[in-house]
């Protein structure tokens, strides 16, 4: 890996132990394995289509799709014909698509689905030069990926390939990441070869790592984080399967039998609750055994284990955690987790259960890692993000945000100098926006977002994502947002899980069939009042929670309330509550 300077020079690696599997998908509910000769073979056919069409090095090309082999033929096809890839997550609105697509000046569109296609072609009246559409699945009108393949084969560019290969540098510019995080207007991140290559070297300890080693995979590929994880799984020779959609997680657990993935602390708490829903089925000596193993789980530090903790994890384990592996496969080795915060109980109750979290940090703009959790004890601390990975420094500004310099930090926005100012100083310093400490000396803790952080009437300031995390642990809250900016108390706004109102409906009995009735039922106000309660009793007065609003109209990515990693967007949120929240502070204490 060392002598590796571009991404597509780990092709060169892979020939030596060939798979049959080094990549999969379903096609008709049957998987589809595709092996090493053949992800060779695509990847130098669409380098070569892509020098037929005329695209030279340096054109932009897009890829709007799911997760799929044809993805990373496009991808790798891409970088060694050193063709800039713009990938966009297929859920993106209408209007930052047409933006991206016209800053980015693309030349061709690889797409997955029909409805992405009609989205194209009600905004191609707004592309100064129309691009050629290329569809992984047969649509009319558009090339397919078959024809754009096999057009390729009966040409003959292996030399101009290889000239465009040599020409390469680990500093060019090899994809262009359109983020508008949780604010609004699309930015385009430029990373080079070598910002996303070193974060893949100091990344490679992260887990021991087996050639053998099945993953499975589901968060989008249009975002950094698994596209990273992806270069790392190619470089260890480990197959990929992707997952049919985020619905099929669990089928797919038990079929692949995965021995890692990549996941966002929501899904995380969805494996929880189905857990512990699992549990509430239970009777007698059964369910108590089992709600004593979780509450030991919920409860474990690895760093202080005495002998009798010991063996009561050995009995628990035997017993019960060794179910909870079996429910996701069998073979987990560990589970790398990001995006957003991780709540540190859940971090004790995955790794009591052997099942390691192993929670990082990091940005777009940063390739992404800063730090990471490892599978090596000395180098694993729940309630932090992990130590600061190799080649890369930190440090707490005076107002305790981050500042990161390093091989993985960002070219800098596409076309938006000012904005690049404005994030990277003179001193080479990337400003996150997050606030956060060092712990212990190495391991990085996050506290909040710099920008969310608000300020009530009385002048106390409030840091919002400890609070939600909070409130989360109470399975009533599918998701939450903390409000009260120049209020003059805190509040939530509290999305309620309709999946396990079902539930608490049944196992109490409540025969009300209209969920939305639900949520006014006086004993799930009183049961809710009474976890409220308890939560604020960590909190400082200023910082309790009065008067949360419950409802359950799901916040979604396509609802525009969600990012793509799931993370709430606060500000369009306050926007379309705004009934909402009126109802909370106009009413006087």
């Amino acid at each position: 890996m060392e002598s590796t300077s571009r991404l597509f020079d780990i092709l060169e690696f892979l020939p030596n132990e060939k798979k049959y599997d080094l990549l999969n998908a379903k096609e008709n509910k049957l998987w589809k394995n595709y092996s090493t000769d053949d992800f060779m073979y695509f990847v130098n056919q669409v380098s070569y289509g892509l020098i037929d069409y005329g695209i030279s090095a340096g054109d932009r090309v897009a890829i709007i799709s799911n997760n799929r082999p044809e993805w990373n033929f496009v991808d790798y096809g891409c970088q060694q014909a050193g063709v800039i890839t713009v990938p966009i997550y297929p859920t993106i609105s209408s209007q930052d698509l047409s933006i991206i697509l016209e800053e980015a000046g693309v030349k061709i569109i690889f797409f997955s689905s029909p409805d992405i296609y009609k989205r194209l072609n009600t905004i191609q009246d707004k592309f100064t030069q129309v691009p050629l559409f290329v569809s992984f699945n047969s649509v009319e009108g558009a090339v397919s990926f078959s024809e754009f393949v096999e057009k390729a084969s009966d040409t003959q560019h292996h030399d101009e390939l290889i000239k465009r290969k040599n020409n390469i540098q680990a500093s060019d510019l090899f994809t262009i990441l359109y983020t508008s995080g949780t604010t609004g207007v699309p930015k385009g991140v430029m990373l080079s070869h070598e910002n996303i290559l070193s974060n893949v070297k100091a990344c490679l300890s992260l887990a021991p790592f087996n050639s053998s080693w099945r993953a499975l995979s589901f968060l989008p590929l249009n975002h950094i984080y698994e596209r990273m994880v992806t270069t790392i799984y190619l470089h260890k020779n480990i197959s990929i399967y992707y997952a049919e959609a985020i619905e099929t997680i669990g089928d797919n657990l038990k079929e692949i039998k995965p021995h890692i993935f990549v996941s966002v602390p929501r899904l995380l708490e969805r494996v929880f609750d189905k857990l512990q829903s699992a549990g509430e089925k239970l009777k007698g000596w059964k369910r108590s055994l089992f709600f004593a193993a979780v509450k030991f789980a919920l409860e474990f530090d690895p760093d202080s284990l005495t002998l009798r903790n010991k063996l009561k994890r050995y009995v628990y384990d035997r017993l019960v955690y060794a179910k909870w592996r079996t429910a996701l496969g069998g073979n987990i080795v560990c589970v790398a987790s990001g995006g957003a915060a991780l709540q540190p109980r859940l971090g004790r109750f995955f790794s009591c259960a052997h099942m390691p979290i192993l929670e990082g940090y990091g940005l777009t703009e940063t390739s992404p890692v800063i730090s990471v959790n490892c599978y090596d004890a000395e180098l694993f601390r729940i309630g932090t993000v992990g130590p600061i990975i190799a080649n890369t420094k930190v440090k707490i500004a005076e107002d305790g945000e981050i500042l990161v310099q390093g091989p993985g930090v960002m070219i800098g926005y596409y076309k938006k100098e000012k904005e690049t100012m404005e994030v990277i100083d003179e001193d080479g310093w990337f400003h996150t926006g997050d606030i956060g400490t060092i712990e212990q000396g190495r391991f990085l803790k996050i506290t909040d977002r710099k920008k969310e952080i608000f300020k009530t009437s009385s002048g106390k300031y409030i840091a919002p994502l400890m609070i939600e995390n909070k409130l989360k642990e109470s399975r009533f809250v599918e998701n939450c947002c903390v409000v009260g900016e120049a209020q003059k108390f805190a509040s939530a706004l509290i999305v309620l899980s309709t999946e396990y109102l079902k539930e608490w409906a049944a196992k109490n009995n409540i025969t009300e069939k209209e969920i939305e009735k639900l949520v006014d039922h006086p004993q799930l106000k009183k049961e809710f009042s009474n976890f409220l309660m308890e939560m604020n009793k960590t909190l400082a007065p200023y910082e309790q929670i009065k008067r949360p609003e419950l409802f359950i109209a799901r916040w979604s990515i396509e609802g525009g309330e969600l990012t793509p990693k799931m993370s709430i967007k606060r500000k369009i949120i306050i926007a379309k509550h705004q009934d909402l929240l009126a109802k909370i502070y106009n009413e006087s204490l």
